[in-house]
């Protein structure tokens, strides 16, 4: 990538870093939303099904992962709002890097996504939770889950240019929380009937966030093909969705000039 390319993205980045300052309740609405997730199913909803021991040791690492799809609404709907007020046309343009725009705009979502991780982790030191495992385990694990939030990014951008209108996006949304829910954040899947838990343990999220309890020196609940190899699929789910989603976001971006 030339320097004129970084100088353009990072022009688009400071861009959107600019809502922050001016839109903070949002930034702020984002941080919470998560951390209060997590109090509420911690001490409002019980322990988890099919867990043995201290359950939030076993939901602090599922939490982390969840938030990964916390916000990726947001970030769709700034896009399909930007293209809906012309500004993606004007920024065309422009005498700038066409792959700027959506290099800043996921720059900016990741820096938010880093950010609300480590707000999700001092939540759960605070309510508790203990990382039992090495710092090289800790950074191998914030590396996986931010691996799989950039995956999931460029999957929301690629669905909001085809949505193209934001009321279009409300039948999107809507399948966000199944698939995020529809994991191991929550419970084992031993709790569960045989193909329910087939589903539920081949889901990207649960294979983090069982490399995640794993890495932090939990008790991994026994489970099938998916749980025991767990380590590989958290690699492998974000490379296959960036190498399927990635090149259809950019092609769709292309086409948005024709």
């Amino acid at each position: 990538m030339s320097t004129h390319v970084l100088t353009d993205a990072w022009t688009m980045t400071r861009r959107e870093l600019a809502h922050w300052a001016r839109m903070p309740w949002q930034l702020v609405f984002g941080l919470a939303f998560g951390v209060m997730m997590m109090v509420m199913f911690a001490f409002l909803m019980g322990g988890g099904r099919g867990v043995e021991g201290g359950y939030i040791g076993y939901l602090v690492p599922g939490m982390l992962t969840l938030t990964m799809a916390f916000g990726l609404e947001s970030t769709m709907v700034a896009v399909t709002e930007d293209l809906n007020r012309g500004v993606i046309d004007r920024f065309r343009s422009m005498p700038m890097a066409d792959s700027a725009v959506l290099v800043g705009r996921s720059v900016a979502d990741m820096l938010e996504s880093a950010l609300s991780l480590t707000v999700m982790i001092g939540a759960g030191y605070a309510i508790g939770w203990r990382w039992h495992g090495s710092f090289g385990g800790l950074l191998a694990a914030v590396g996986l889950l931010l691996m799989l939030r950039f995956a999931m990014l460029w999957i929301g951008i690629h669905l909001a240019m085809v949505a193209g209108r934001p009321e279009l996006l409300q039948a999107v949304q809507i399948l966000v929380w199944p698939i995020a829910f529809l994991s191991t954040a929550f419970a084992s899947p031993s709790s569960m009937p045989d193909w329910l838990a087939l589903i539920v343990e081949w889901n990207p999220m649960s294979v983090t966030a069982t490399v995640v309890r794993d890495l932090s020196g939990i008790a991994v609940p026994p489970g099938g093909w998916a749980t025991d190899h767990a380590a590989l699929l958290a690699v492998l789910w974000p490379l296959a969705l960036l190498a399927l989603f990635f090149p259809l976001a950019v092609h769709r971006f292309r086409d948005l000039s024709k």
